[in-house]
């Protein structure tokens, strides 16, 4: 089981929680954790892909008003960005050693300390899903759930090392240049949103492109050989209990390590929702593909979406508001896989 003795501070003054950013000090270096809501509240942790991060991975999922009365309203949200991915950061200097991926699960851990926090729900997108799914495995007892978007569980291969070791030479000495940045938005998004000769690029590739231009490129290549480094996990899976939802697009370049990941999870508390027409970054390209799907998820802990007719965080939804064809998942564009989610008492 996994150890987080190691202190954190904070270098600012301790001030009331609610959209504020912290810069922790923990043992295995400086982290940015930006928190939304009412920490009284059952409380959720994020931790975005590569070159991302709170703002440019989980703002679509989190600002659509579905989102809010299920997520905001019932949780308090604990956004983590990898070491030197939050907004206005400077470039971490070369004498820092880069972490590895149990560093950084470690620090997860050091966060959950310094707020307090026993147990949590975790979501996590690719690189990030990596990141708390090791996280589960080393802290089983902190961890209730996992939301895993396009996550990876197996070491890369040798092309895709070599591959990501070239790239993150690159970012590091030439910074985020305009073929770089491309390679990243194909690695979050689907074709038909990156647009082509013909079809204009969407709003959120747009927003995407504007943000991967504050990140510091050694900030990027760190995280990035942290990943890159990353061990075969895939075997220690079964012995995760939390319940698990994963999501993943069907034009995902981690589509097939996503299934199989989920054969590798017990089949009792795993289910596996394949969105179509979607790259990797779900929580950007579709986020209304989600809420469902989460809204059952949460009900297995107890958790409703907010009732337009009560007040109550807990209020569970009428039934006169949900229409059959609401709820099929063609309705919204999901392919779900037949799998058993109600955990056996």
């Amino acid at each position: 089981m996994g150890d987080s003795s190691g202190s954190v501070s904070i270098d600012m003054e301790r001030i009331p929680f609610g959209g504020e950013e912290h810069i922790l000090q923990t043992s295995r270096g400086p982290v940015s954790v930006t928190v939304f809501g009412d920490i009284d509240k059952p409380a959720i942790i994020t931790y975005p892909d590569v070159a991302l991060n709170h703002m440019s991975c989980f703002q679509g999922l989190f600002f659509c008003p579905e989102a809010a009365s299920l997520l905001l309203h019932n949780f308090c949200i604990y956004h983590i960005d990898p070491p030197g991915h939050e907004l206005g950061a400077a470039a971490i200097s070369s004498d820092v050693p880069i972490p590895s991926v149990d560093d950084l699960a470690d620090q997860v851990a050091e966060v959950l300390d310094f707020f307090g926090l026993s147990t949590v729900l975790c979501m996590g997108v690719t690189a990030g899903a990596y990141i708390l799914t090791l996280f589960a495995m080393k802290y089983r007892e902190r961890v209730l759930g996992l939301i895993l978007v396009s996550p990876l569980c197996k070491a890369p291969t040798w092309s895709d090392w070599l591959f990501n070791k070239i790239f993150s030479n690159l970012v590091y000495f030439y910074g985020m240049s305009g073929v770089l940045k491309e390679v990243l938005l194909q690695r979050y998004f689907s074709k038909e949103v990156r647009g082509g000769p013909n079809v204009a690029e969407s709003d959120i590739v747009q927003a995407c492109r504007r943000l991967l231009d504050e990140r510091q490129g050694v900030n990027v290549a760190r995280f990035l050989e942290a990943i890159n480094w990353r061990r075969d996990i895939a075997e220690g899976l079964k012995k995760l209990k939390c319940r698990t939802l994963i999501f993943v697009g069907d034009s995902s370049p981690f589509h097939s390590e996503a299934l199989y990941m989920t054969s590798k999870l017990d089949r009792k508390y795993t289910a596996l929702v394949e969105v179509q027409a979607c790259g990797s970054m779900v929580t950007e390209e579709q986020p209304h593909a989600m809420l469902i799907p989460l809204e059952y998820f949460f009900m297995g802990y107890g958790v409703y979406r907010q009732s337009h007719f009560s007040t109550s965080p807990t209020s569970p939804l009428s039934p006169s508001c949900i229409s059959p064809e609401l709820l099929s998942p063609e309705s919204l564009g999901l392919k779900l896989k037949p799998i058993k989610t109600r955990v056996s008492a």
